[in-house]
């Protein structure tokens, strides 16, 4: 194990190490309530670590460490105030246990390699991986203004970002199919580049070289956003939840 990966791991007994936070639901974002419900302050309160997107997904998030960045159009990650609002987002509190060393892989097979390593298809964990990215290829939705449009009106309006040699830092969660619509059923992940050069949400990658850690949780916390009225009106009977939420991740 790396003298990298080992400072990154915290004991297993750190309070709340198995809790997974979530604001909001993935499926709310389908019709368009893109209202930001919670800010990132709040969020910061239980956990140091996580992804989500900001009010009219005004960026891609990622917390790392306890400080919250956001990745807009510019591909550039700027550190976000406290009383940034968001929709929608996971965080925990870091208690990483290392699980191996992986080179010259890419995406899809990382992800297949770590949940066979877990073993664990039915179980929401954390993944982090750090080290050198041959290639990343990530993206930021543009930021919508309201009256917010669907989540499948605004897949297509996003900027693309390509990277080349970067080293970074990729955190995603797994989640269990049968949570589809609350969250994204598999990987969701984000990218952050050591020098804040890219990031976003993660479309393809190739790991050079990196340090792959992970985190399981037993219990998931899910904060609903009840004193948004349009959440509280809302009727999610007729909304295409899985084929948008295919379709934008």
């Amino acid at each position: 194990m790396t003298k990298s990966a080992a400072a990154n791991i915290r004991p297993i007994h750190d309070r709340d190490a198995n809790v997974l936070y979530q604001h909001g639901t993935l499926a709310q974002l389908v019709p368009g309530l893109l209202e930001g419900t919670t800010t990132i302050g709040e969020l910061l309160t239980h956990g140091d670590t996580g992804i989500g997107t900001g009010e009219g997904l005004d960026g891609e998030l990622i917390i790392l460490d306890g400080v919250a960045y956001k990745i807009g159009q510019s591909g550039v990650a700027e550190i976000l105030p406290d009383d940034f609002t968001v929709p929608f987002a996971n965080v925990h509190r870091a208690a990483f246990q290392y699980q191996c060393e992986r080179n010259d892989i890419g995406l899809e097979d990382l992800n297949e390699k770590i949940v066979e390593a877990n073993g664990r298809a039915n179980t929401f964990f954390a993944v982090i991986v750090r080290g050198t990215f041959s290639f990343i290829k990530t993206r930021a939705v543009i930021k919508q203004q309201a009256p917010y449009p669907t989540l499948e009106e605004v897949a297509d309006q996003q900027a693309m970002f390509l990277g080349h040699d970067v080293k970074g830092t990729m955190l995603g969660y797994f989640s269990p199919i049968m949570f589809n619509g609350a969250a994204v059923a598999g990987f969701h992940e984000h990218f952050l580049a050591d020098d804040r050069s890219i990031g976003g949400h993660v479309l393809d990658a190739v790991l050079e070289r990196g340090d792959i850690l992970s985190q399981v949780f037993d219990t998931l916390v899910q904060h609903l956003p009840v004193d948004n009225p349009e959440y509280r009106s809302h009727d999610f009977s007729n909304d295409q939840i899985a084929e948008a939420i295919a379709k934008a991740e």
